[in-house]
């Protein structure tokens, strides 16, 4: 008889990592760059996505981390530009009266 000297295979099981806290900060960071005419609650969400994502760049993986922190300082710069063109239209309207 044969004695069989071959271990059994091994098997390896890899989770994937997540990111919960990233995703979130990207989710965030997109809905107050949608929302950015809504005053109040563009400024709360932004900031929430901001907080999100710059928290989740830390963990891995990575991607919608900065994903979320890139596309929040865009948020923010798009709404200084809507800031001061409603600053200078009421400047106007007042010079007009």
């Amino acid at each position: 008889m044969e004695e069989n000297t071959n271990p059994a295979p091994q098997v390896v099981v890899v989770e994937k990592q997540k990111n919960g806290i990233g995703v979130a900060g990207f989710v965030l960071a997109i809905c107050a760059l949608v929302f950015c005419w809504v005053p109040i609650v563009n400024y709360i969400v932004w900031f929430l996505g901001l907080l999100f994502s710059f928290i989740g760049v830390f963990k891995k993986p990575k991607g919608l981390s900065i994903a979320g922190l890139v596309i929040s300082l865009i948020g923010i710069i798009v709404d200084i530009v809507i800031l001061g063109a409603a600053a200078g239209a009421v400047s106007e309207l007042i010079d007009f009266i």
